[in-house]
């Protein structure tokens, strides 16, 4: 391990940023601009590395959130966040996986910039509320009654995940076969009744501009797609610390695939196709809670 503290921490810096914007290419310059604050101080006179530099990723992501809340609200069509390939043992924490997962991140969209940073820092990486005080600048008592209300504002949101990973890899497989095959019955067999269907193209690729809800509507759209794409080759990998899907077209990635499951059947199901999110699937991320 590097004696150099930023170096240390860096997967836990990118985590953090990552898990505030939902945007791995903007977390990817959080932690760059972290790094050249770094890289200009007297570091005899920190006496935390982590802390500081903790503190310094999330008032930089936090900056930087504010100015992305207004660029999402002009995006063309559904904003879903960036997928990231991630390794198996991701999944082995299982608060970490979950906390990561694409149905999670959409879930904390729905949060102002400070609710977000205070949920993030104290449910995902179990900060003290001192040091979230002090990261934002607010008093402990502020930052309390920001984390209840936000606690409060994701439990309401957030999809249920009560299944185990052998029953994700399963549903997975289900699901991948009966899309491949066009089944609608074995589509209406593994989705939810109250399933929903979200796609992100940005503007740039086609993409359904609306959720789609309920399992007979989804499974009928999703049956066609064998027979508009016989060409498609539709693969298992992780993203976001759980089992998904990549789909790739005359031998070109198209589309990510992310699903959120309850008693063994989808519950979500999360496409994305915009090309910008897309670019990093091929390089593996490493995230982390600790260091």
């Amino acid at each position: 391990m590097s004696d150099d503290p930023f170096v240390t921490h860096r997967s836990l810096l990118f985590t953090v940023a990552y898990e505030m914007l939902g945007s791995a290419s903007d977390a990817e310059d959080v932690v760059q601009e972290a790094w050249l604050r770094w890289a200009d101080i007297d570091r005899t006179e920190v006496r935390d590395p982590r802390a500081y530099l903790v503190r310094t990723v999330t008032r930089q992501a936090l900056n930087r959130l504010r100015t992305l809340v207004r660029q999402r609200e002009e995006y063309v069509g559904e904003w879903l966040p960036e997928p990231l390939r991630t390794s198996p043992d991701v999944a082995e924490d299982v608060e970490l996986a979950e906390n990561v997962s694409i149905a999670m991140l959409t879930v904390l969209e729905s949060l102002g910039p400070t609710e977000r940073a205070v949920f993030v820092l104290r449910e995902v990486f179990e900060a003290p509320y001192e040091e979230i005080a002090y990261a934002l600048e607010k008093s402990p008592a502020a930052v309390r009654q920001t984390a209840h209300r936000a606690r409060e504002h994701v439990a309401a949101r957030r999809p249920r995940m009560e299944v185990s990973r052998a029953e994700q890899h399963a549903a997975v497989e289900r699901f991948r076969s009966a899309v491949l095959t066009g089944d609608l019955q074995g589509l209406l067999e593994v989705l939810a009744p109250d399933v929903v269907l979200v796609a992100d193209g940005g503007g740039l690729v086609p993409a359904i501009p609306r959720p789609i809800e309920g399992a007979e509507r989804v499974a009928r759209m999703l049956a066609g797609f064998a027979r508009v794409a016989p060409e498609a080759r539709v693969g298992t990998v992780w993203l976001n610390g759980a089992p998904a899907l990549r789909v790739d077209i005359d031998g070109e990635l198209n589309a990510a695939i992310s699903l959120a499951f309850d008693a063994g059947r989808v519950t979500r199901i999360y496409g994305i196709r915009n090309p910008h999110k897309l670019a990093r699937l091929g390089t593996s991320m490493r995230l982390s809670r600790t260091c």
